[in-house]
């Protein structure tokens, strides 16, 4: 379930995304699969080979794109790695 997301950056996000930019989103989520994630950042680009290109530096892999028919296909990037990401691009973010 998802939570705590303000419109404003929603919007912001889609923004970012729609002019061909990789954009993050970050917001609390809670899923009985993943008890020890309280958060979830989704990277998303309207390129997708753009995309592709910039989750290879931190070993993502193509198929973990969450492939959208809304234009909106995106990563999500949970616990460790998610930290571990959002600290290399020097995005400040509430993970948990």
């Amino acid at each position: 379930m998802a939570f705590g997301i303000k419109r404003e950056d929603l919007l912001a996000w889609k923004k970012k995304i729609d002019d061909g930019e990789i954009a993050f989103l970050t917001h609390y989520w809670l899923d009985d699969r993943f008890p020890s994630c309280n958060t979830v950042t989704k990277v998303g680009c309207k390129d997708l080979n753009k995309l592709v290109e910039w989750g290879k530096q931190y070993g993502l892999k193509r198929e973990w794109i969450h492939i959208r028919k809304d234009g909106y296909s995106h990563y999500d990037l949970l616990g460790e790695k998610e930290k571990e990401i959002l600290a290399k691009e020097k995005i400040k973010a509430d993970v948990r």
